[in-house]
């Protein structure tokens, strides 16, 4: 059960936009965001709950996302997240960024699994200004993003494929904009 949650857990990129993620769904995934393993557990995220429309498109403009595609809109125009969590290091906790990072890794995928197990998807930004979104936001000084993570509805087919050694390991899109994922073998992987 668990190997099938972790292949439906995608990065997705076009959602319903019908379908309105709510506060209390985005609480849930934080609430399990919370209770992860933590570097010595200090702890020092802070989130920043994105589910009104206006709010949502104020992030929205500040994101990059699939640079692998450089030649497609994502999300088309129309199917953008109804929600984000924007995942914020509180520097009065701990001012090093890089040492949590791995931490950011942790809360991310929880925020995600369970938002799959919600019947949801999301995708991890890393693609954005920092600075610009702080300001967007109006978050205190001592809040510095660190990662967003879209969440919605999902709106597209996102497929696994195995590849062969030495293959690309770039996502990519047929004319039916299907989404494939290239993933290593198990046995190219263990040493």
């Amino acid at each position: 059960m668990f190997k099938k949650l972790v292949k439906q857990n995608r990065s997705y990129r076009n959602f319903d936009n019908s379908y309105v993620v709510t506060k209390e769904q985005l609480l849930e995934m934080v609430d399990c965001a919370r209770l992860a393993p933590a570097s010595v557990n200090v702890q020092p995220f802070k989130y920043f709950l994105a589910y009104q429309k206006e709010i949502v498109n104020r992030i929205q403009p500040l994101t990059g996302w699939a640079r692998a595609l450089p030649d497609i809109t994502l999300p088309h125009p129309g199917k953008e997240p109804t929600a984000f969590i924007v995942i914020c290091q509180d520097l009065s906790i701990s001012e090093a960024i890089s040492r949590y990072q791995k931490d950011v890794g942790i809360v991310a995928q929880t925020i995600l699994l369970q938002a799959t197990h919600m019947g949801l998807g999301g995708c991890m930004i890393g693609n954005y200004n920092p600075d610009k979104v702080k300001e967007a936001l109006q978050l205190a000084k001592n809040f510095t993003p660190v990662l967003i993570i879209a969440i919605g509805k999902v709106d597209e087919v996102v497929n696994l494929v195995d590849m062969n050694e030495g293959q690309p390991t770039n996502y990519y899109r047929d004319e039916n904009d299907t989404h494939y994922v290239p993933k290593r073998k198990l046995e190219d992987i263990i040493l």
